[in-house]
């Protein structure tokens, strides 16, 4: 009787199920795992950090390239041009024809004084007011948040409501201004066909409007301004009028400074008030142009008479202005920064 002998396969290679990992392996893996993913966390966070502040502001420039800096210079070079408003596509290459032609205007230069004379006759009233006001507003008084709404609500009303309302006031013959003149026993006043007497009414407009605006500027300043100096100056002897002179005024200096430079810049573009007031309701500031400012000329250039090349040149002679403007500025706060 034969005995079989059953020999055991040799496994084939590669045949057998993979033994399972040692366990430090298996950690390691997991760590490198999560390695990688707090890497590339961090470098979404870093592109994040840098990239994210460009994305919050690109929406302001993409508006100042597509309303401000595109306006500006297409107007500069819409200014070494002829064009009318008929055809704007039309342009005639005339090089510095339009700048030559308006130191030669004498209707540029009575726009230029009447708005240099606007500019002073409303900005210097303002300012000071403005400053009695708010060191009023600065003592405690009762109902304060009332007054300082009211001082901001002829900033919020319509230019057109408000010149409207003057017009009735400085109105000729049934205007209350003249009704309280002859009352004083004082001859009436053409204030829409008289020179002085009509800057005088526009610049009312515009003192009207802008007082209480400053005013809360410089209300804000002082309230800024430490009370160790007062308490410092009433030990000295000092009385309210010598601390508002020696402590609240050098303290409000760039304040003062600021308001000067913005309200000197908005005189510059006065365009509504004489607008409104002109009894024709027309561009030219009156029947003699006496109260016509550039920013009425370059209008009446520009969208009565169709002259666009001319309008583009005299707002680039604007710009020019507000930047001399903006030269003195930087001498003064640097001269008093030095003083300081």
């Amino acid at each position: 009787m034969s005995t079989r002998h059953d020999t055991a396969a040799s496994p084939v290679k590669g045949g057998a199920a993979p033994g399972r990992p040692p366990r430090g392996t298996a950690s390691a893996s997991a760590k490198d795992r999560e390695e990688r993913r707090r890497k590339k966390l961090s470098r979404r966070w870093q592109r994040d950090m840098r990239w994210s502040p460009y994305a919050f502001v690109a929406p302001f420039f993409l508006l100042f390239l597509a309303f401000g800096l595109f306006p500006l210079i297409y107007t500069g070079w819409a200014s070494l041009h002829q064009v009318e408003l008929t055809a704007p596509t039309d342009m005639n290459w005339v090089g510095l024809k339009n700048y030559t032609r308006i130191f030669d205007d004498d209707f540029f230069w009575n726009a230029a004084r009447n708005t240099l004379t606007i500019g002073i006759i409303s900005t210097v009233p303002q300012l000071l007011m403005a400053m009695g006001i708010a060191h009023i507003l600065n003592y405690k008084l009762r109902g304060s948040t009332f007054y300082r709404v009211a001082m901001l609500a002829p900033y919020a009303t319509s230019i057109a409501a408000a010149s409207l309302v003057f017009v009735l006031l400085f109105g000729r013959d049934y205007g209350m201004i003249n009704w309280a003149l002859d009352f004083a026993g004082i001859d009436p006043v053409a204030w829409q066909d008289d020179k002085w007497p009509g800057q005088f009414a526009v610049s009312t407009i515009i003192i009207w409007r802008w007082t209480g605006y400053n005013a809360l500027i410089y209300l804000a300043a002082m309230q800024a301004i430490p009370q160790d100096l007062y308490e410092s100056a009433a030990l000295d002897g000092a009385n309210r009028w010598q601390q508002f002179l020696h402590v609240t005024l050098p303290s409000l200096r760039p304040t003062i400074l600021f308001t000067v430079v913005v309200s000197t810049i908005g005189a510059s573009q006065v365009f509504g008030e004489p607008l409104l007031f002109d009894p024709n309701k027309g561009a030219s500031g009156g029947a003699e142009h006496q109260f016509q400012t550039l920013g009425l000329y370059l209008y009446e250039q520009g969208w009565i008479n169709q002259h666009l090349g001319r309008a583009s040149a005299i707002a680039w002679m604007m710009f020019l202005i507000l930047i001399v403007i903006g030269i003195i500025n930087y001498v003064i706060s640097r001269r008093l920064r030095a003083s300081s």
